[in-house]
């Protein structure tokens, strides 16, 4: 493992055991944004029961460490109940989240970060496999049950999985809408984030503010191993309906959330959007170019993205370089588009000189 890879794990891990921060008094409505981008589901409680369960599902269900002892109703929605009550008892009911489990550690285990690799010739210098999605069949996903610890199930078969999941490509749309849902990921170092996403909105340093929120967003989407799956599964999803609609389902909730906060940011700093430019094209800029670097520094370790010392990154001067191209004060607006406005700028300096 390189000692990137370690950096990595570690802010990962210190993210799944970081408190919310409720003391922080952020503006308003920004708390609320913020805690919906990664919101815990209802959290279920004994009292919950369906007519047909095992009996102690509910005492079961609660003995999972979360997010897995929380109601995944809403998040796994391609089981294969027939009814609505037979899919939301598949979706808390502890077998289920046996699999989900299994899968989450063959996903972190092949894909990294420090991913396993096998050789194809141990002896020799042969590249290693590269199995794309094999590493998640029903066999590998079932064999890997038995690895779970207490208190998932460590039973699992082929028949099982498929009761759940009528096939391959359903479990794995599910297991990837599980893994990128909001509340398994909190934004690593959420007091920093949370405080720097204030200073944005309503502080002095809003440059310094928009470094730290991209520097701890795009060391997140590194340290993500559903993240690495999301780009093989959408290089594979081809033809595959459930994937794409897994994927895409994961853009529309979470560009929908940011572009509240955008919204209250332009608000409150008395700014507009350029003519010609609408918020969904500067949530959709700002979330490729974020992947777009996560992609080139994981292909590219060498990559100089980040000054560390400084808590900053490409990103952040992307970011900043979106915001002053596309947005105006709101009291001094020039009526101008993008496009007008390059044009201008141009012509201006040519008539300079």
């Amino acid at each position: 493992m390189t000692d990137q890879d370690s950096a990595i794990r570690y802010l990962v891990q210190q993210a799944y055991a970081q408190e919310p921060c409720p003391e922080l008094d952020v503006a308003a409505g920004l708390s609320d944004v913020l805690n919906r981008v990664r919101r815990p589901a209802r959290q279920l409680s004994v009292a919950d029961s369906y007519p047909n369960s095992r009996q102690g599902l509910a005492t079961l269900k609660l003995e999972l460490p979360a997010p897995f002892n929380q109601d995944l109703s809403l998040i796994l929605c391609l089981l294969s109940g027939n009814t609505l009550g037979e899919q939301e008892e598949l979706a808390n009911d502890p077998v289920t989240a046996s699999y989900l489990a299994a899968g989450m550690r063959l996903i972190e285990r092949n894909l990294g970060p420090g991913g396993a690799r096998t050789p194809v010739d141990l002896e020799g210098d042969i590249p290693v496999q590269r199995p794309l999605l094999s590493f998640l069949s029903e066999r590998a996903v079932v064999a890997e049950v038995a690895n779970n610890a207490y208190p998932f199930s460590r039973a699992g078969n082929v028949a099982t999985l498929r009761s759940i999941w009528r096939s391959q490509s359903d479990f794995i749309a599910d297991l990837l809408r599980f893994g990128l849902w909001a509340a398994h990921y909190p934004a690593a170092h959420q007091h920093e984030v949370t405080a720097a996403a204030e200073q944005a909105i309503i502080g002095v340093d809003f440059v310094a503010a928009i470094h730290t929120i991209c520097y701890w967003d795009l060391l997140v989407y590194l340290g993500m191993p559903m993240f690495r799956l999301q780009l093989v599964a959408a290089a594979s999803s081809e033809d595959d309906e459930a994937i794409q609609r897994a994927i895409s389902e994961r853009y529309s909730e979470t560009i929908g959330l940011w572009k509240e906060l955008y919204a209250s940011f332009l608000d409150v700093r008395g700014l507009r959007l350029r003519e010609g430019i609408t918020l969904d094209e500067c949530a959709d800029l700002l979330t490729a170019v974020a992947e777009g670097l996560a992609l080139r520094q994981l292909a590219d370790p060498n990559a100089k993205f980040f000054d560390h010392e400084r808590r900053s990154s490409l990103l952040g001067k992307a970011t900043l370089a979106v915001i002053k191209g596309c947005l105006e004060s709101a009291e001094a607006s020039d009526g101008l588009t993008l496009e007008q406005a390059v044009h201008d700028m141009i012509h201006d300096h040519r008539r300079a000189t």
